[in-house]
């Protein structure tokens, strides 16, 4: 593939809603472009951009796709990434190093819940869009209600440049807004007569909102004069390039109607990286047009090793050469550079300015890295979405424990989305992503990519107890067994701590009732039994221990008499004190669509939350609640299904509550079931 001038590049992410047809549509641009010589299929899983085994598997795109694309003098770079909510990462990295969206809306589904997601994160980018209603060959497919669909629910400055000629099984070809002429079966004519009013109708509303880029344009569109088909294309151009338009246009994939019109409008009208530059929307150039890139994408594979997809912003990057990673500090060696074709790698010599290309098996380099010169300030990085969703992850076999210590970092690596951690209270390794479907795609990865088998499990509740009655305690180890005997006698006192006051030790020994040299085995006894309550096995807190007496024997006192005679002590004290089981209570912040508001609260109700207030925020209700952590594992599931995913939360330990007495037995009565086994 040759190399092109920055200003003939167009870089564009395929957005859309699952199922929307990004696949399809990129699959066909692919094909006639003359990338691919042969046409797959998402159903029969042989789409160029899914190709992962466990893309076939599900029929639904998982992964970040590149397809570089040769159309008419220039390199169309579409990134075609998912529309499951839970690779939202995926979309995030796409548009950080795009210069432009393409936003598919099913023509009988109209806009989801995944289009608003996706579009919000254009917004929140200000790229310029054309958004493509795909499907019209579908049953129900309708065009209009599409059309006031998208202009009601995303953008009044979305405005058709294309109607279609037909719809679903009728679909013959569309018209032309701009130039008022018909395209059926790629041949062109003139506007059926039975489409002429409503064709005239929406090319009024596309003029009117397209003037505003041009004063004299506008001054003419006032006065009445009719503008003419270069000044409409042109004042079409500009208004999207800046954002002040985005063009809807009508697809077929099916039928082959429309494609190469979506491939000659990304050409025409979404802007070059050499325009978001100038408009101060890309990475600002360095004046030496010195080497700065980035890195947005990071996959791990068993033979090859790790590949890093990257853009060039400046200068240009050559095989086998040398670059510094900004971020880090250090010096990469680079091997044979390629442009990613689904699972191909098209070898070339450079990759220059604006565009989009990959390398194998760099040293330190991960997502969100810059590449350039020493010296250089590094580029924003990439902000990922939260991974609120949390499982245990355990390795099948004992074998498997090793690798998958090694493995879980690379996958973290390929996906930043994903978060481990090991809780303190349980010993778990919690993997964190954003969703399910999203955790139960790495473990598939993990068995198919590096043979590592693992179980995911809800994570255990790091339950506490502690006593609530102040209690005097203590306990004689005496046992003679022939020749040495042992002994150890211990007195506690126990008292409870206010609520968050942790565990406290305390020794008031006078009087060498038990010699200094006893003392810390006494003290480690305390530690060692207090890991383990008598309810339920779990760890006590909230309360003061005070050795204040005891005695020895001068030859069958030892260090491990002492030890259980303080264990046997603190058990004891424990039952007397009344004890009672201690659950973590969570401050949740869920943020709300007006008009669902209700449905969380009832929920949160049920869960044993309590709303703690509420305030508006950005069209959003925002609401501040607390809720016990054993009632919110699934929350993240919970609040999608409740919300169709237009909702989000955040989620951070508060304090510890005493559970209910109801509950208490059942959490007990499990642990007893559990030890017996």
């Amino acid at each position: 593939m040759e190399s092109y001038s920055p200003d003939k590049l167009r870089n564009v992410a395929l957005l859309g809603h699952y199922g929307s047809g990004k696949t399809t549509l990129s699959e066909l641009m692919a094909f006639r472009s003359g990338a691919i010589k042969r046409l797959g299929s998402v159903l029969e899983g042989t789409s160029t951009s899914d190709y992962d085994p466990s893309e076939i598997e599900r029929h639904l795109s998982l992964n970040l796709a590149l397809l570089p694309l040769e159309w008419k003098g220039h390199k169309i770079n579409v990134l075609d990434t998912p529309g499951y909510l839970d690779f939202s990462g995926e979309v995030k990295a796409a548009l950080r190093v795009a210069d432009a969206a393409l936003v598919l809306v099913c023509a009988s589904s109209s806009v989801e819940v995944g289009t608003e997601q996706v579009w919000s994160y254009v917004r929140e980018l200000n790229l310029p869009a054309l958004v493509v209603i795909s499907k019209m060959d579908r049953e129900n497919a309708d065009f209009l209600k599409a059309l006031a669909d998208i202009q009601s629910r995303l953008s009044n400055r979305c405005v058709a440049i294309q109607m279609p000629i037909g719809a679903q099984a009728d679909l013959r070809g569309y018209v032309d807004l701009v130039t008022m002429r018909a395209y059926i079966q790629d041949v062109e004519q003139d506007v059926p007569a039975e489409l002429k009013d409503e064709a005239l109708s929406l090319r009024d509303k596309l003029v009117e909102v397209v003037v505003e880029v041009d004063d004299d344009l506008m001054n003419k569109y006032l006065e009445g004069t009719e503008l003419t088909t270069p000044e409409i294309a042109e004042a079409v151009r500009r208004a999207t390039s800046r954002g002040v338009a985005i063009p809807v246009v009508v697809v077929s994939a099916l039928k082959n109607v429309g494609v190469d019109t979506v491939m000659d409008t990304i050409c025409a009208s979404l802007p070059s990286p050499v325009e978001r530059q100038a408009a101060g929307a890309g990475a600002t150039p360095p004046p030496s047009d010195a080497l700065l890139a980035m890195v947005f994408k990071t996959t791990a594979d068993p033979f090859t090793g790790k590949i890093s997809y990257f853009r060039v912003y400046s200068g240009e990057i050559a095989s086998n050469s040398q670059v510094v990673n900004v971020s880090k500090g250090s010096t990469e060696r680079i091997g044979q550079l390629f442009l990613p074709l689904g699972k191909q790698q098209l070898t070339v010599t450079k990759v220059s300015a604006g565009d989009i290309g990959a390398i194998a098996k760099l040293g330190v380099t991960a997502t969100g890295d810059t590449l350039g010169l020493k010296d250089q300030a590094a580029l924003a990085g990439i902000v990922f979405p939260k991974a609120t969703y949390s499982m245990a992850v355990h390795p099948e076999s004992k074998g498997d424990l090793d690798k998958m210590s090694t493995i879980l970092p690379r996958m973290i690596e390929e996906d930043p989305s994903l978060v481990l951690r090991r809780d303190p209270d349980t010993g778990e390794n919690l993997l964190a992503g954003v969703g399910d479907t999203h955790l139960e795609v790495v473990k598939d990865k993990m068995s198919r990519k590096f043979g590592v088998k693992v179980v995911l499990s809800p994570p255990q509740v790091p339950y506490k107890e502690t006593i609530t009655l102040p209690t005097k305690a203590e306990y004689r180890h005496k046992k003679q067994t022939g020749g040495h005997g042992q002994y150890g006698h211990v007195m506690l006192e126990l008292q409870p701590l206010p609520k968050g006051g942790g565990f406290e030790y305390e020794t008031k020994i006078v009087g060498g009732s038990i010699p200094n040299n006893f003392l810390p085995s006494v003290e480690k006894g305390v530690n060692e039994g207090r890991q383990e309550g008598i309810l339920a096995g779990f760890p006590l807190v909230d309360v003061k221990v005070i050795l204040y007496d005891g005695s020895f024997h001068p030859v069958d006192s030892s260090d491990i008499a002492f030890k259980i005679a303080a264990a046997q002590a603190l058990r004891k004290g424990l039952q007397q004190g009344q004890p009672v089981l201690l659950e973590p209570i969570m401050d949740l912040t869920v943020r709300v669509p007006d008009g669902m508001t209700g449905d969380v609260i009832s929920d949160l109700n049920t869960k044993r939350g309590r709303v703690l207030g509420m305030n508006p925020e950005e069209g959003l209700n925002v609401i501040s609640a607390q809720a016990p952590y054993s009632e919110l594992l699934r929350y993240a599931i919970d609040l999608r299904s409740m919300l169709q995913g237009r909702g989000d939360f955040d989620m951070v330990f508060s304090h510890y509550e005493e559970v209910p007495a109801h509950m208490s037995q059942k959490i007990i009565a499990r642990h007893q079931a559990q030890k017996a086994e």
